[in-house]
């Protein structure tokens, strides 16, 4: 899964945090899972999941041992979307607009 391009125009480390996300979609990941795979320092991760959560592009639930944050659904494409996203962006390349 990917993230879909529409939200690719955000903060650099926004969008790696989605990236992270998008790979673990369904599982979610926790602060220290996204620390180690965006290797930002804990104030820019902090940044950056705060203004995910403002615009409604992750979901931060938690139980008694754990917070877990998982990419809301519209944000992650599916492979079959992405496919036809690639399809409809080379017939767009071709034609003159």
């Amino acid at each position: 899964m990917q993230v879909k391009p529409e939200y690719r125009n955000r903060d650099e480390t926004e969008v790696e945090v989605l990236d992270a996300l998008a790979d673990r979609h369904e599982e979610g990941m926790t602060v220290f899972e996204l620390r180690a795979k965006v290797e930002e320092d804990i104030d820019t991760l902090e940044d950056a999941l705060a203004g995910l959560k403002a615009a409604h592009l992750i979901e931060v639930s938690g139980d008694d041992d754990r917070t877990v944050i998982v990419p809301e659904d519209h944000v992650v494409t599916t492979t079959n979307d992405a496919d036809e996203d690639d399809f409809a962006d080379r017939i767009r390349d071709r034609l003159p607009f």
